[in-house]
């Protein structure tokens, strides 16, 4: 069973639980593939003891497309395997759009992904801010060499979006600061 989240939450972590607990479809064993662009901290705490002792017959893969945002615990109970692939986030032009917006636009698109009318709204906003913390960093690793310090500032913010109360507009405009108008 695939199931993909574009931010794994700690009901998608409930769900991933009931179903390794359901037996096998057909056979001796079954497969949950959880395949997310991110992961809050307490999704990933809320897994810890499926991973450590998953049901005799359940194999259970987290796909990410980084392992950033992967708690130490959960990292603990895994067996880490590299593939490459294309790891579809945001709309690289709304990515570009940001790196050349000034203050004043980057101020208005920082004010319509941080509203939401309800949870899967703002958990939908999040997911967005996530992805384009992703786009600017890998913007920034394209010319590595004068943009460290805003690698490791993207890093604290990923970090700090990863946690389901965080203001995402506060993240956002930190990242409006901090990142350059262009990053060739």
């Amino acid at each position: 069973l695939v199931l993909k989240h574009r931010l794994f939450s700690i009901d998608d972590a409930r769900h991933v639980q009931e179903l390794a607990m359901q037996a096998p479809v057909e056979g001796d064993a079954k497969a949950l593939v959880i395949a997310a662009t991110n992961a809050y901290h307490e999704s990933q705490n809320a897994l810890l003891k499926l991973f450590e002792e998953p049901p005799t017959g359940t194999y259970l893969f987290f796909v990410l497309p980084n392992l950033g945002g992967l708690l130490p615990t959960l990292r603990s109970r895994t067996i880490e395997l590299k593939l490459s692939c294309e790891v579809k986030d945001i709309e690289p032009e709304s990515a570009d759009a940001f790196l050349r917006a000034s203050y004043e636009e980057r101020s208005a698109f920082i004010k319509k992904m941080s509203s939401g009318r309800d949870d899967n709204e703002r958990r939908e906003r999040r997911a967005e801010a996530l992805s384009l913390i992703n786009a600017i960093e890998r913007a920034a690793y394209a010319t590595i060499e004068k943009h460290t310090d805003l690698l490791k500032e993207l890093q604290t913010l990923r970090l700090f979006l990863q946690d389901r109360s965080a203001p995402i507009k506060l993240a956002l405009e930190h990242l409006a600061i901090v990142t350059p108008r262009r990053l060739s």
